[in-house]
C-alpha cells in the first residue's frame, strides 16, 4: 500500500466516524437548546432538567438511526476488505 491510498483510507476513516456520529449529535444539540430556551423563557434554573429529555431523545435517535449506521459501517467494511483482497 502507498502512501496515498492510507491517506485515502484513513480519510474515509474520518468521514465516516463524522457521518456516524452527525445525527445523534444533531439530536442532542436540538433538543438542548430547545429545553434551554425554555428553561430561560419560564426562569426555571434546575441544572438537572436538561439531562432526562437529552438522553430520551438521543437514545430515541440512536433507535431510529441504527439501520443507517450498520448500513455505512458495512459498506466501509466491504470497501476496505476489496482493499485488502486487492493487495
Amino acid at each position: 500500500m502507498t502512501g496515498a491510498e492510507v491517506l485515502d483510507v484513513g480519510r474515509d476513516a474520518i468521514w465516516l466516524t463524522l457521518q456516524l456520529c452527525a445525527p445523534v449529535l444533531l439530536v442532542g444539540l436540538v433538543v438542548g437548546v430547545a429545553i434551554g430556551l425554555f428553561q430561560a423563557l419560564t426562569q426555571i434554573q434546575e441544572a438537572t432538567l436538561v439531562y432526562a429529555p437529552k438522553i430520551v431523545a438521543i437514545f430515541v435517535s440512536l433507535l431510529l438511526f441504527l439501520p443507517l449506521m450498520g448500513a455505512l459501517m458495512s459498506g466501509f467494511m466491504h470497501e476496505i476488505a476489496a482493499k485488502i483482497a486487492g493487495m
